[in-house]
């Protein structure tokens, strides 16, 4: 037989027992004559798919560029809410021109071919001498102090990382070991009522007619007795058309025999907790022994309380069970994107670690449940602050309360999808920490608490988490690295500005393992927000004017499809329907025709007729992250003349980052 002859033997041949082939290796020849044209076809896939992204993006940028053309032509200088433009925008509004003055004179260095860093070359003028002064200064004076702190930042920086590593190493032990709170088994009879605690379920709301009849709704359909908890409405809002129309739906609800009540303010001092505070006060609250507080855009599932009250049982000292918020728009937009990836870490680590082996953490202000007695114990609630539930959290851990947070139960609500919203949300939530730990600061360094507990509450709650973070994110990625660029001896390692921001990155991710495609923009967009932050952190710790202002965070009024259902079959089986609907057709629609005609007549009133056609909502110009745009895109033409890659490619997208913010292009677009 042949040397290259294969026998292939069949087990129940037919006409077919003996198979010979010469010349096998045709076969490989033919199988690597292949692989090139294979190849080449992959490369022209590749080039297909590029082409045709060639004509989107010529279709797309000059849309871009037009509305950023229009946004600037039609901008106004005073628009932007004076809180963000103080010290701090003046600051690196200098930073800026001398940023532009230096890379100048480095340009004219670099093309006279003048040494960059220590120079040795023979002066020839008076121009060379004064540059040559500058360098020597800069080594022997400026590098010093620079490299001393962005040590003090770096170490701040990695102190915070390992934080948020230990906190992930908790949430993946309680993942592996599957430990939960778990509540104790309820003898309540369903058909005994009396067997069921009293619960008050608290609504406040502040103008805000876009989502207050889904959480009404929501809150009326609550899977407890009917006389067994009360819902009071507590409405601040200053439209009195809308008034009427809040207390409209009450009146419906109550006509079904929900055990509901509408209250409002006539003077409405201490925003939120002074809202609460009233309605506490009220006599018929010390019939009750629970509150769950529900903010207006929140719309608890049925089983909401059967899922929270539980867990009281056999625990007097538990004070709160917190559940997890759930959004519904989390995909709407960019700017939503990246709020879910944070707000999932905070809920999935943050939350659940610390209650659980901590039995504390910050409650968040709504989809909870207290134990009134915990809420008098503590002070009830104060107005000294924007951060009224912080406030309470803090004084009921002080006093020996417990908290417990439950992952899986979810309450829906709505993330801010303008830039504007967000912005003014974010002010609140890191101004406020730094008003309450001056506060509090005495109460807890006397309070009886361990040791342990008051170094967590100081060193690991307030100081590294709401004060460091804010501080070191600002401090160290938007003003000593642009700088370091003019000083390269002081130049930061690259592990700094790319390795470890990137590894945090994936590490804070990892709660919402949908949104990895976004892990770039999510790294770009949280060093962008840092300005705000920081801002808000100074403003809140030195008792600065913007500290105490409250914005009520701007609502949609989006249901998910399952509300959607609900209120179908709702309004299916609902024997008033006819009566409610005639109800909305009239009265609402006229109620919100008044509202628009009253609110027009106001703005003529201030503003006149003239202007009142054309003023509009839109899109807004932030200076500040414009100015950091472009202090960073010159702090990386800098770099170019050093050849410092990495540090380039990050101060050009940095920059880019800060660019697109300013130009308000994340987030909801107004057209």
């Amino acid at each position: 037989m042949a040397p290259n002859t294969v026998v292939v033997t069949l087990e129940k041949p037919e006409n077919i027992s003996l198979i010979e082939m010469k010349d096998s290796n045709r076969f490989e020849e033919k199988q690597k004559g292949s692989s090139p044209k294979q190849f080449t076809w992959l490369l022209l896939l590749k080039a297909h798919r590029i082409l045709a992204f060639v004509p989107w993006l010529a279709n797309n940028l000059p849309t871009v560029f037009g509305s950023v053309k229009k946004r600037i032509a039609t901008s106004d200088p005073n628009e932007e809410d004076p809180r963000y433009k103080g010290r701090l925008y003046i600051f690196i509004k200098a930073f800026l021109a001398v940023s532009i003055l230096a890379l100048l004179v480095e340009v004219f260095a670099y093309f006279n071919e003048w040494e960059l860093i220590n120079p040795t070359v023979e002066v020839q003028n008076l121009v060379q001498w004064c540059y040559v002064a500058w360098l020597n200064f800069r080594v022997d004076y400026i590098a010093p102090v620079i490299v001393s702190l962005s040590k003090f930042c770096i170490l701040l920086f990695m102190i915070q990382s390992l934080d948020r590593f230990v906190q992930c190493l908790g949430c993946f032990w309680i993942k592996f070991k599957r430990l939960k709170p778990i509540a104790e088994d309820q003898d309540y009879d369903v058909e005994d009522g009396s067997s069921f605690p009293m619960v008050l379920v608290q609504i406040p709301m502040c103008n805000e007619k876009e989502v207050y009849e889904q959480s009404i709704a929501a809150a009326c359909e609550l899977d407890w007795p009917k006389d067994r908890f009360l819902i009071q409405v507590l409405d601040d809002s200053d439209d009195e058309l809308l008034q009427h129309l809040i207390r409209d739906e009450v009146t419906s609800w109550k006509e079904k025999g929900v055990n509901i009540i509408y209250r409002h303010r006539f003077i409405r001092t201490g925003y939120k907790a002074g809202n609460l505070k009233s309605a506490m006060s009220c006599d018929y609250v010390k019939d009750y022994e629970f509150v769950a507080i529900l903010d207006a855009d929140f719309t608890p599932n049925p089983d909401f309380l059967k899922l929270t009250i539980p867990h009281f049982k056999g625990n007097p000292d538990l004070g709160l069970v917190q559940a997890r918020w759930s959004f519904v728009n989390k995909d709407e937009n960019l700017l939503t994107r990246l709020q879910n990836i944070n707000l999932c870490f905070h809920f999935e680590v943050e939350q659940q670690v610390n209650g659980l082996f901590l039995n504390f953490f910050g409650f968040n202000g709504t989809a909870g449940v207290w134990r009134i007695k915990a809420l008098e114990d503590s002070g009830g609630w104060l107005e000294r602050t924007t951060v009224e539930d912080m406030d309470i959290a803090v004084r009921a851990h002080l006093n020996g309360w417990k908290f417990i947070y439950l992952n899986n139960v979810k309450v829906l609500c709505e993330l801010p999808e303008s830039y504007e919203a967000y912005k003014k949300q974010q002010h609140r939530w890191h101004s406020g920490p730094m008003q309450l730990f001056r506060l509090c600061l005495p109460a807890i360094v006397t309070s009886k608490i361990s040791a342990l507990k008051k170094a967590n509450l100081i060193f690991l709650f307030f100081l590294l988490r709401k004060l460091i973070l804010p501080f070191y994110s600002f401090t160290l990625f938007c003003i000593i690295l642009p700088l370091t660029m003019f000083i390269p001896e002081a130049e930061l390692p690259a592990w700094v500005i790319c390795y470890v921001p990137i590894v945090m990155s994936i590490v804070n991710i990892l709660p919402s393992p949908k949104s990895f495609p976004f892990l770039m923009p999510y790294l770009l967009f949280e060093n962008t927000m840092s300005v705000t932050k920081f801002n808000a952190m100074i403003s809140g710790l030195f008792q600065l004017g913007s500290s105490y202002e409250w914005v009520v965070t701007k609502k949609t009024g989006r249901s998910s499809e399952s509300d959607l259902v609900s209120l179908a079959e709702r309004e299916s089986k609902t024997a008033n329907e006819e009566k409610i609907q005639r109800r909305l057709s009239e009265s609402g629609l006229e109620m919100l025709g008044k509202i628009n005609e009253q609110n027009e007549v106001k703005v003529a009133a201030v503003v006149g007729p003239a202007a009142m056609k054309t003023k509009k909502k839109k899109n807004r110009l932030y200076r500040s992250e414009l100015a950091l745009a472009f202090l960073l895109l010159t702090a990386a033409a800098r770099s170019l003349l050093s050849a410092q890659g990495i540090h380039f490619y990050y101060l050009l997208f940095q920059g880019l980052s800060f660019l697109v913010v300013g130009l308000d292009l994340i987030g909801e677009q107004v057209s």
